[in-house]
This record gives C-alpha cells, sequence and structure tokens, in this order.
C-alpha cells in the first residue's frame, strides 16, 4: 500500500477499468532541420537472435530522414520551484534551475518574491541572509531589499545620500499554482500564465493527494527517464511491498496517441491483460503525469493520477515534486500518517539511486547520443526512447541535452560548492532551511534528511518530535532504573524495571527513525 501511493505504475487492479478523455494533438514540423552528425562506433558483443524474433520486432523503430528541429528556448519555460506549504516563512530559500541560483522568499504580505541569488553589491549569496520585517538582508554588509528588487537599505551609506539605481537585484516572475510555486526563467520574453500547467484532477472536489520533494543526484532527464519506465518497478522495487514483485516482470503494450513539439502521450498496460489502462502525458519542460480512471460496482469513476513535477538543478543533479492523489482512497492507508509514506518515497528513490548516478556518470563521459548506448525494447522501453526523440527536436534550446541522436554537451563545467568549516557551519547547521542536525551540515545526497527532510516542513518537526521524546524516554529510563536499585520492595523492583524496559524500547525506537533519516543510504538487499 505505501509503494502503491509513492510510484507511478503501480494502482490497484480493478475490472472495470475507462480511458480518460483524451486530444488528440497533430505534431507541428519546423521546417529547420539539424544537421547530421557522425558519432563514435560502439563496439557491443555478438547477441545470438532466435530465429522467430527480428530486431524490427523486439526493438523500438527508427525513423527515417532528418531530426525535425523546433523552436524552443528553455528560459520561456513555467518551472516548478517548490512546494508553497514548505517555503519557509522566516528564512530565504536558495534555489537553482539549470545554472541559474535564484532565492525565493515571502515578503511581509506573505507574497513570494524570488530574486537572483546574488547582492548587487559584492556578489554574496543573498540566500545566506535573513528576513527583516519582510525586506531580504544581505548578511555580508546589511543591504536590504524588497518588492521588485529595489534596494531600501544601505547601512554604510551616509544619512544624506541616495540610494544608487543600479543597486537593485533581477527578479523572477513566481506564481503559486495548485500548491507549486513556478518560475518564469527568461527575462527577455514576458511571463505567459498560459504555460502554466494545469492538472485536472488535481482539481476535483475529492481529490486527495500526498505532497513531497526530493533533491537526486543525477540529470533531470535520467530522472525522468525512470519515472516513466514501468518495466523496472518488479525488478528494482522487488517486495519494496506487496504490489512491486520481481515475478511479475512481464512484457508491456504501448499506444503512443500525441507526439507534439512539446512533447507525447499515450496508453500502456501489461500484454498479458491484452489491456492499456494507463495514461501518461509528459510536457515540456519537465513535467509527467500518469492517470488512470476505475469505475465501480456502483457505476462512480474514481480518479488516479502520479504527478512528477522535475526541476534540472546544475549538471548531474535534479529536485522533484512527487503529487499522488485519488478520489478515493483506501481506509486503511488513512491509519498511516503522512510522514510514513514520505519515507517509503525515500526508500523507493534510494533503490534506483545507484543505478541513474551511474548511468549519468556514462552519459557525461561517452559523449554521444543515447542510440549509440541503449537497447530500447518495444515491450519496456517505448516512452524511454519517445522522450529521449523529444529530446532530439527541442534539445538544442536547452543549456544541454542528451537526445536519441543528437548531444550537446554543457560549455560549462559544474560549480562543486563545500559547506562552511568551524564555527560558522555549526550555526548553519542549526538552521532547519539550510543544514543538517547536529554536526551534519556538509550536504550529501545519499543522506535521506538532506534529499529530502530539509525541504519538508512535516517531517523536520517529525525529526524534532522523535528527538524529543528519546531524550524524554532515556531520562525515564535512568530515573527508573536508579529507583529499582536503590528500593527493596519486590513489586515495585519489578514495576520499575519494566518500566525501565519499556521507555529503553522507545528511546530506541525513536533513536531508529532518527538514523533511517540522518544516515548515508547503502543498498542492503544487493546480493555480494
Amino acid at each position: 500500500m505505501a509503494l502503491l501511493l509513492q510510484h507511478p505504475f503501480l494502482y490497484s487492479n480493478a475490472s472495470n477499468c475507462r480511458t480518460p478523455s483524451v486530444t488528440l494533438l497533430q505534431t507541428t514540423k519546423s521546417s529547420a532541420f539539424r544537421k547530421s552528425r557522425k558519432w563514435p562506433v560502439t563496439v557491443r558483443c555478438a547477441a545470438v537472435a532466435s530465429p522467430e524474433i527480428g530486431k524490427e520486432d523486439v526493438l523500438v523503430g527508427e525513423e527515417k530522414g532528418r531530426v525535425d528541429v523546433v523552436d524552443y528556448d528553455w528560459t520561456e519555460e513555467w518551472y516548478p520551484l517548490y512546494l508553497a506549504k514548505d517555503v519557509p516563512e522566516d528564512a530565504p530559500l536558495g534555489l537553482t534551475v539549470f545554472d541559474k541560483q535564484v532565492v525565493l522568499f515571502r515578503d511581509g504580505n506573505g507574497e513570494f518574491q524570488c530574486y537572483e541569488d546574488r547582492c548587487p553589491h559584492r556578489l554574496a549569496k543573498l540566500s545566506e541572509g535573513q528576513l527583516i520585517d519582510g525586506r531580504l538582508e544581505c548578511l555580508y554588509h546589511g543591504w536590504q531589499f524588497e518588492g521588485n528588487g529595489k534596494c531600501v537599505k544601505i547601512p554604510q551609506l551616509p544619512a544624506d545620500a541616495k540610494i544608487p539605481r543600479s543597486a537593485c537585484t533581477k527578479t523572477f516572475e513566481v506564481k503559486d499554482s495548485q500548491g507549486v510555486v513556478w518560475i518564469w526563467m527568461s527575462h527577455k520574453t514576458p511571463p505567459n500564465p498560459a504555460k502554466i500547467p494545469w492538472f485536472e484532477n488535481f482539481a476535483r472536489p475529492d481529490f486527495r493527494d500526498i505532497s513531497t520533494i526530493h533533491e537526486l543526484p543525477y540529470d533531470h532527464s535520467i530522472l525522468l527517464e525512470n519515472l516513466m519506465d514501468p518495466a523496472h518497478v518488479p525488478i528494482s522495487h522487488d517486495r519494496t511491498d506487496w504490489s512491486a514483485k520481481r515475478e511479475d516482470a512481464q512484457p508491456l503494450l504501448f499506444k503512443v496517441t500525441e507526439r507534439t513539439d512539446r512533447g507525447f502521450a499515450g496508453w500502456w498496460g501489461r500484454e498479458a491483460e491484452k489491456t492499456t489502462p494507463n495514461f501518461l502525458r509528459f510536457e515540456a519542460p519537465c513535467n509527467l503525469q500518469n492517470n488512470r480512471e476505475i469505475v465501480d460496482k456502483n457505476g462512480v469513476t474514481n480518479y488516479f493520477s502520479g504527478l512528477f513535477l522535475c526541476r534540472p538543478t546544475g549538471q548531474g543533479k535534479s529536485m522533484l515534486i512527487v503529487r499522488f492523489g485519488n478520489t478515493k482512497r483506501s481506509p486503511l492507508a488513512s491509519l498511516f500518517p503522512a510522514w510514513y509514506f514520505h519515507q517509503n518515497a525515500g526508500k523507493v528513490f534510494e533503490q534506483d539511486m545507484g543505478f541513474l548516478s551511474s548511468q549519468n556518470e556514462i552519459l557525461m563521459r561517452e559523449k554521444v547520443p543515447t542510440k549509440e548506448l541503449y537497447i530500447n525494447l518495444r515491450s519496456s522501453d517505448t516512452w524511454v526512447a519517445e522522450y529521449r526523440k523529444w529530446m532530439d527536436k527541442a534539445g538544442h534550446g536547452m543549456p544541454y541535452h542528451f537526445g536519441h541522436t543528437t548531444i550537446s554537451m554543457p560549455k560549462e563545467a559544474a560549480v562543486v560548492e563545500h559547506a562552511p568549516a568551524g564555527f560558522v557551519a555549526s550555526i548553519a547547521a542549526s538552521s532547519p532551511a539550510k543544514g543538517g542536525i547536529g554536526t551534519k551540515h556538509a550536504p550529501n545526497l545519499s543522506n535521506r534528511y538532506f534529499r529530502h527532510v530539509v525541504h519538508c516542513k512535516e517531517c523536520r518537526s517529525v525529526l524534532k518530535a522523535f528527538e524529543a521524546w528519546k531524550n524524554r524516554f532515556s531520562v525515564v529510563a535512568a530515573v527508573s532504573l536508579t529507583f529499582a536499585i536503590l528500593l527493596s520492595g519486590r513489586q515495585w523492583k519489578a514495576l520499575l524495571l519494566l518500566s525501565t524496559a519499556v521507555c529503553l524500547a522507545g528511546a530506541h525506537a525513536c533513536s531508529t527513525a532518527l538514523d533511517m533519516n540522518t544516515t548515508n543510504f547503502i543498498r542492503t538487499h544487493r546480493r555480494l
């Protein structure tokens, strides 16, 4: 049940499924074509093919001719920046989109403001600053900014001097839509509100969802590949709960119904069931949804959605907002607190992390399109091939991309930021919005705390509660044990020793919960 609510491809079985209504769009072809390029030949093993099955029947087909390139500018898009409910109310939040660093905060009126994450004075990060009366203050020299990026205070300026007009910071347009903060990245083209995605199921009256946010150590395109790949679920997530079993790995059916300049869509299902009840849609720049409609015995339609909003956060990094919801939730699910499902989502991402990180490394090292590296099967990899082919059309308008037949490598090397050291680091670590627990202040995405907890208000509060209860249990256990030693009555000794045992068990349970969120992940079910 936990994985059912945390993975796009695991929905409860139902005999009566209805396909969601779909509007088919025609592909708009551009007259511009990318010049063909010869890539280094990749040497592969000579696999023995079955005489009954030809290559054309097994592998995803190849289109003839050149790739149609479409007009695309990555800055003229709305990117999912953060869950609105998790934006700190008392501190700025530093975020990135590709290599652009921005700072998000709430002003004195509770409205979202977003600036370029650098002070115009000496380029210090504004996200390391603080909020004073709704204004963002740079902690280097105390310059303060408000509203449209205007500087309103410079402590070092003489009393009769005016603040220079150039002392302002660049701003970005942000909008709160359906609980997600979206950012428009272009400074040349005015924001286009019509491009903000709208998800119909999440607007339904009885629709309820569980939303989490995760920072991941691999490229957003590899993350999207993983999220649109139902074939890996039974293997990689075997026995994570009852809905994923490796013996259920089998051929899948895919039906592509839309190919547009902004993405693709279609249906999928298990080949053995001869149906395709699940509808998947990818839409630029990095939004993916997987929907299903199930009609119950009373004729009522129940809607299920897995929504994945990916944001590129630099080379080899990405941030993901996961939203699972439905109009009919299992009574069993209501027995578990929301943070339990957050933890289960963390487990799912940890199971894929090693594979996807190594895949990222190989793509960067080989520097060839995925056609030269992947073996895409019709019965498992159709969506992956569709996504990389869409990258062929639009990737030229991105800072870098890995397409099916084209690539463009990053023009600038990735910048690795180091955590501060010493006393400053320990102070930064004490802030839930910026650092870790105690001395765990060096960000490490193999640690669940830095992948999720620092971004989730609910999980941070739960961890604080576990810490407090662990301390309480430990104190009570120590007191009970002391009295058990001092008192002579057998009944009192037995009662106090029992109390000690219960408190120690409670402290151990709390400590286990804390360790689960603050210890670097090691894949334990790998066969060694």
